[in-house]
Formats: C-alpha cells, structure tokens, sequence
C-alpha cells in the first residue's frame, strides 16, 4: 500500500473515531433536569453519577474522572478542561491501618477521608487538577492547571499550587475584558452580581 493512501486511510479512521466516540453532544439531564446546553466527553468516567448535580451550561472535557459517591455538585457554567479529577472520598490511610481487614470492617472505618465538593457558578478548572474530598469552590473562581485542591473559598479566587492556595481574584481579569466589550456588561452582572445563596 503507498504511503499517500495509508495516511488518507489513517485520516479517515481518525475522523470516524471522533464521530462516533469523541464527539461532545449539547444536552444531559441531571437530577431529572433536561440541561440543553451541557456537554460532557464521552471519554470522561463518572463513578456515582446518580450522586452528581449539574446546573446548565456545564463542560466537561475530554480524560477527566469524577468520583461521586460523596455528592458533587458543579453549579450553572462550570467547566473542567481535561485531566481534572474531582474525589469525595480516600480510603488509602484507612486501608493502610486496617489491611486485609478493610473489606469486612464493620462502622466507620479509621482514617476514612469523605466529603461532598461543591464548585461555584461559572468557575473554571484548569488540566491536570486535582479536587479532593470536602472543597468547596465559591462562583467565579479559576483553578490554574496542576494545582491539588482541598478546602473551602471564596467567591471569583484564583487559585494555583500544590496545595492550592488563593492568589487572585477573577474580578481583576474580568474588569480589564469588560472594559474592552463593554456590552457583555450585563450579562455578566446578572450572574456575578448574586448574592451566591
């Protein structure tokens, strides 16, 4: 087979394969919701979907995991890029103090990690970050790639380390662009400006 034709085949099964695996399709449903403008990867794992909360709006990239067996919620416009994983549970210390044991334990299990996450409106995460058990991110933060996040914060912080800490406020970044297309004005005050209850 010459060559010209064999990438032509390889370009060809390409695009087959991204049409018909990795193709990101409008439309979820979420809690019983139909969300018309969600997507989600088909390449994305959900463990414990019945335990994640959507809101409309929401990406979800391609490679990422979510562990949801704590609960997850991501609120309205949310997006995760790629590689992110979000936990709500370790058991890695608990196994290491039970061993063989942890499968039949009864109760609570020592050294067990759980907790719900909770990731604001219109927040956005960045690849390769990892969220763990317990955080809660407030509307409008950012997470820059490769942080490990734990914790709670607030509303439009920007986020970046291993541990993540918070090192700016989206509201900067925002105001510069708002300035430069000053019609996007109002849309953006119809969500930022809630009161985040």
């Amino acid at each position: 087979m010459n060559i010209a034709l064999r990438a032509w085949l390889n370009r060809q099964r390409r695009h087959l394969a991204r049409l018909l695996f990795f193709r990101m399709l409008f439309g979820e449903r979420s809690r019983g919701r139909l969300l018309p403008h969600t997507r989600i990867s088909p390449s994305t794992c959900i463990e414990h979907e019945e335990r994640l909360t959507l809101g409309d709006h929401v990406f979800i990239g391609a490679f990422n995991f979510i562990e949801a067996s704590g609960g997850i919620t991501l609120e309205e416009g949310v997006q995760l890029t790629s590689h992110v994983a979000i936990v709500t549970h370790s058991s890695h210390r608990a196994l290491r103090l039970l061993g063989r044991e942890y499968v039949c334990w009864q109760g609570e299990r020592p050294g067990w990690v759980a907790g719900a996450v909770s990731i604001g409106a219109y927040s956005f995460i960045g690849p390769q970050v990892v969220i763990e058990a317990g955080t809660r991110l407030g509307r409008g933060s950012l997470v820059r790639a490769g942080s490990i996040v734990r914790g709670e914060f607030p509303d439009f912080a920007v986020l970046d380390g291993r541990p993540a800490v918070v090192v700016g406020d989206t509201r900067h970044g925002d105001e510069a662009v708002l300035q430069r297309h000053p019609a996007a004005r109002a849309h953006y005050a119809a969500w930022a400006a809630r009161d985040g209850s």
